[in-house]
């Protein structure tokens, strides 16, 4: 392991071993939240809502399709699903009459806590010894790959 650049032959070949271990990363992810989802009734997509007004704040349901890379009209159905809940609530937009703010109910506050919080201890057990120098730099590549494909249609 060295500290210089890799030729773009040998990264894509690397970055493969990425793709490799994203995929079924996610699907265990998923898996894992869904397990849980009778605790608190919260699917992996609400929850994907749900966790990202709690870190940006009010967003429209177009907003939150770019931010999360789906479609907005699975995006429209998750926010739905939460509205039913009482975790979300639609409000005015100053900005664009047409198209409303949706925003965390302090009920949904609490639920997304609740994941969270539950998600954070099982984060805990990863272990390894992990440097911060890792993660940062596994943020990075990971950073990097999205950024390559922003150009892809997810409508």
């Amino acid at each position: 392991m060295t500290d210089t650049p890799l030729p773009p032959d040998e990264l894509a070949h690397r970055l493969t071993e990425v793709f490799d271990l994203v995929g079924p990363l996610y699907r265990r992810v998923q898996r894992k939240v869904e397990e849980a989802a009778p605790l608190e009734g919260v699917s992996v997509g609400v929850r994907a809502v749900l966790d990202l007004l709690r870190a940006q704040g009010p967003m429209t349901v177009p907003q939150m399709g770019r931010a999360q890379s789906l479609s907005r009209q699975f995006v429209q159905r998750m926010v739905n699903d939460a509205g039913s809940r009482g975790w979300v609530e639609t409000v005015p937009n100053p900005a664009h009459r047409r198209s409303s703010l949706i925003r965390l109910t302090d009920e949904g506050c609490t639920v997304i806590a609740a994941v969270t919080t539950r998600e954070h201890a099982l984060l805990r057990q990863v272990g390894g010894d992990l440097t911060d120098a890792q993660v940062t730099a596994c943020v990075q590549v990971l950073g990097r790959m999205v950024a390559l494909f922003d150009d892809v249609d997810v409508n």
